[in-house]
């Protein structure tokens, strides 16, 4: 019976667990400021950082998670590839690659107010 009970109970807590909404999920989209950079050295992942390619830095989101960023001032957006850690700046939630910036508009001003969600 104790069997049954327990495994009762460790079915009824996994099945609640997966409703249960992670720190990175809670993050999988806002809005904020983002800058951008282009240096070439080791990102936080291990890889080079390429200003070519279509990448970002975010604080906590898994590394090679995909986010959609907009710019809110023009309205362009980009798919960009989490491969770095960053900003360290506050009041920033993204430093793009140059590319990714080049891409929605915001190389000349150094930073933009965009909008940003997880597409995978």
């Amino acid at each position: 019976m104790m069997l049954k009970l327990s495994s009762l109970a460790l079915a009824s807590l996994i099945a609640a667990s997966s409703s249960f909404v992670t720190f990175s999920d809670a993050q999988a989209a806002g809005c904020g400021r983002a800058s951008w950079y282009a240096l070439h050295s080791r990102t936080a992942s291990g890889e080079r950082m390429n200003p070519n390619l279509l990448t970002a830095a975010h604080r906590s989101l898994r590394f090679g998670t995909k986010l959609k960023v907009t710019n809110a001032n023009n309205g362009k957006s980009v798919v960009v590839r989490i491969n770095d850690r960053g900003p360290f700046v506050r009041g920033r939630v993204l430093d793009l690659s140059k590319a990714a910036a080049s891409n929605i508009g915001m190389i000349r001003s150094g930073h933009a107010k965009i909008c940003y969600e997880v597409i995978g």
